[in-house]
């Protein structure tokens, strides 16, 4: 077909120059172009500024490309199947050696369906680790979808370190390879075909047996027990955008939309949006809107906020495209929320800045109590961050109840300049003082105390993944009261009831030998139950260790062999009797 329309109208849409929004009568090769072109500026922008989202109206693409850091990929249409990219969309680990996939984060694909082509051997690569969500994706590749890239010089396969993905099918093998874990909610694929450390699996149509954990490392729940999937953006047949919200869903298995079904949910025109626009939006332009009920879209780009984005109304929808960031200057949090019903927050970064911010989200002020079970406010796809020279003490902070959260990563950074012991301190990645919280995909690194801190009752977690601090300058600097190191997940001696599943906590002491008495402290009582639980020594200084998997129970961990230096694991806890 003859190209009609040209791509230099791509970004010409509400949404801001860095929105390209795709047709099928633009030249494929035009938009091949302008898609490579973005992922070479992307590939290896792991701090930079520069934000993008890449939508496809629906339709067939014949291109190829590949995804770089803050770059959302999205079809527009109803479901998954309304849009097709014939040729791939991939993510490579090239700009790494070894094809280390470690850093790969920042990234995000969404609500359309990929045949490989025969250039990339009929195979779907997505070789990730945090912050780069799969969701309603059909993929339809012979060569299945690959979550980690080989390194063609030595043919092993480069390190790769969690992911996600939901409310997707992959006709064939899903093939980890080295991934070393990965969460997969309500999913049905061909097959699994391997796992490393830690794979969960909640709610999948075909998920594989986990009876002989921790060989394979895999834990599988049946059911998901309450969830509203992400809302999303598309294109009514009439040219109109709306954003589709589904609806809330108890023990769901297998995906919303497959096999003829329609993902439950109403609609929300684009007009009833306040769209927000770097450097012509700040945060009372932003809470003028919402004070007169508009739900609010940010568009790819920086937001430096000199007061909260505060939420009072129920039902309120905060989305964002393109990866945006919101920064808050002035010592607030970036998003504070009310004790109210059905609030979604999604697909954002909170960024610290160089003033100390005591909480970055706050869900529900302090004392919150309202019920909200029926319809619980929902954070999706945010990576809260303290980059080098910025703090603050907590990440997310959860007051209310019923709050679910589906795959977030609260991260203090490791690497990039100023990042260091003194220069980017933070407390907690997240605290939940709620009751009734679940959490999905929870990845929580590298804080200066308690990575995870849980006050409230009936909370429940679905996988874990947590690096402690690799900069401790030495073990009397990381000492809670006389134990040595903060555990990594932390439930509070007067909760009664919690649980979790496939927890995953890993050590690398840098600078220093530094011990952890315990991975993770919880209560000693009957209704406070683990399920499978993971220590594992990545490297670090001679003399380092995380002791006791469990509060005391489970061996230590302190080098890169035996095995049994290297990797310890536990069943459950509290231990069945024998």
């Amino acid at each position: 077909m003859e190209a009609c329309v040209p791509i230099s109208t791509a970004n010409t849409t509400v949404f801001g120059p860095n929105v390209y929004v795709f047709e099928p009568k633009m030249s494929m090769r035009a938009i091949q172009d302008k898609v490579k072109a973005i992922f070479h500026q992307m590939e290896s922008n792991e701090f930079g500024t520069e934000r993008y989202a890449l939508l496809f109206k629906p339709g067939t693409y014949d291109v190829l490309f590949d995804v770089g850091f803050y770059t959302h990929v999205a079809g527009l249409g109803k479901n998954p199947d309304d849009v097709l990219i014939h040729g791939g969309v991939n993510v490579p680990a090239y700009w790494m050696p070894c094809r280390n996939a470690t850093c790969n984060f920042w990234r995000s694909f969404e609500n359309f369906s990929i045949n490989a082509s025969a250039e990339t051997n009929n195979t779907t690569t997505i070789a990730v680790s945090q912050a780069a969500p799969i969701r309603r994706i059909h993929i339809k590749s012979s060569g299945g979808l690959w979550l980690f890239q080989v390194d063609p010089e030595t043919g092993a396969g480069g390190w790769a370190s969690g992911g996600f993905m939901a409310d997707s099918v992959v006709d064939h093998v899903v093939l980890p390879g080295s991934q070393q874990q990965w969460l997969s909610r309500n999913n049905q694929y061909g097959s699994w075909a391997n796992g490393v450390w830690n794979m969960v699996f909640v709610g999948d149509a075909q998920a594989p047996e986990s009876e002989n954990f921790p060989d394979p490392p895999y834990t599988c729940i049946e059911r998901t027990p309450i969830i509203r999937e992400k809302p999303y953006l598309y294109i009514t047949g009439q040219g109109q955008y709306e954003v589709f919200v589904p609806s809330l869903q108890k023990d769901t298995r297998g995906p919303t939309w497959f096999n003829g079904n329609e993902t439950p949910g109403h609609s929300i025109s684009i007009d009833q949006f306040y769209v927000v626009q770097p450097h012509e939006d700040c945060a009372s332009s932003i809470n003028k809107a919402l004070d007169d009920g508009k739900h609010v879209l940010f568009t790819p780009g920086i937001f430096r906020l000199d007061e909260a984005v505060h939420i009072a109304t129920a039902d309120t929808v905060i989305l964002g495209l393109g990866q945006p960031s919101l920064v808050p200057t002035q010592g607030r949090p970036a998003i504070t929320v009310a004790d109210v019903d059905g609030v979604t927050i999604a697909g954002l970064i909170i960024d610290a800045s160089e003033v100390v911010s005591p909480t970055l989200v706050e869900v529900g002020p302090t004392g919150s109590c309202a019920n909200h079970k029926s319809n619980p406010t929902a954070l999706y796809d945010l990576t809260v961050r303290t980059a080098g020279q910025c703090k603050n003490d907590v990440g997310i902070t959860i007051n209310s109840h019923d709050v679910i959260g589906d795959q977030l990563w609260l991260w203090r950074a490791d690497h990039g300049q100023g990042a260091a012991w003194h220069d980017n301190p933070t407390k907690n990645g997240v605290v939940v003082n709620g009751d009734d919280v679940t959490i999905y995909g929870l990845f929580n690194e590298h804080h200066e105390e308690y990575q995870t801190l849980w006050n409230g009752n009936g909370g429940r977690v679905y996988f874990y993944q947590s690096e402690i601090p690799y900069d401790p300058p030495d073990q009397e600097s990381w000492m809670c009261g006389t134990t040595k190191g903060f555990a990594s997940y932390k439930v509070s001696d007067g909760v009664t009831n919690h649980e979790a599943w496939g927890l995953g906590v890993y050590c690398y002491f840098r600078d220093s030998p530094t011990k952890l008495e315990n991975a993770i402290e919880v209560p000693e009582s009957e209704d406070v139950k683990l399920h499978h639980l993971t220590t594992v020594w990545l490297t670090g200084t001679p003399g380092s260790e995380i002791t006791h998997i469990v509060n005391g129970r489970g061996d230590r961990v302190y080098a890169g062999k035996p095995e049994e230096a290297f990797r310890q694991t536990m069943k459950g806890f509290p231990c069945p009797r024998s």
